[in-house]
């Protein structure tokens, strides 16, 4: 079933077509039966976007398997209501920046320790990041400065060792980095605040 359709399957075989989907269905039954939550001991809270029929999900992550332990319709408190139904015991929970999240964690798991997400954060970092090169363009003194600003924005949401050699991506940074000090230091903040999630 891995390699072929369940048709071709059932007939290099010689079984019927629901004899070999009965067989997918026991085996996927067996691997991704319905996760026992009372044994998490890490998870992981975000939303997904699945367009306008759908529009949120809430899913729940084993952070020691990287498995799916829950989906929720919709985001916030109400889409995670039947997960605190379960006996869970957790000491970190890694959420998005979610004021809904939070206070679900609170109340619910009040001794768990609720850590936002990497990417959130620095999302959020980027942000501000982009706003300080803004500012920075609008008070530019100089035409050098400004030229040099322009077309950085990108480059400052990339981490150093993302750059691109061939267009002269660290180079045109490090310009920009030489003249506006205050992003100098913003960005190099950045990067060790990506060094903290690695440690």
């Amino acid at each position: 079933a891995q390699l072929t359709t369940t048709a071709h399957a059932a007939r290099h075989l010689g079984v019927s077509w629901d004899t070999v989907r009965d067989i997918e269905s026991r085996y996927l039954g067996k691997q991704y039966r319905k996760p026992k939550l009372k044994h998490l001991k890490q998870i992981a809270i975000d939303e997904i976007y699945l367009g306008k029929s759908v529009k949120f999900l809430t899913v729940v992550l084993d952070l020691e398997s990287g498995a799916i332990v829950f989906i929720g319709r919709g985001k916030g408190e109400q889409a995670l209501a039947a997960i605190w139904s379960t006996t869970i015991r957790l000491a970190p929970v890694a959420a998005a920046m979610s004021t809904a999240y939070a206070l679900a964690v609170r109340k619910h798991l009040p001794d768990a320790v609720l850590v936002n997400d990497r990417f959130h954060v620095i999302k959020l970092y980027n942000v501000m990041l982009t706003e300080l090169r803004r500012e920075l363009q609008r008070e530019a003194e100089t035409q050098l400065q400004k030229n040099v600003l322009k077309g950085t924005r990108w480059l400052l949401l990339k981490r150093l060792d993302n750059l691109d050699e061939s267009r002269n991506e660290p180079g045109r940074l490090l310009q920009a980095l030489r003249l506006n000090q205050s992003l100098a230091v913003a960005y190099y903040l950045k990067d060790d605040l990506n060094e903290f999630w690695e440690q």
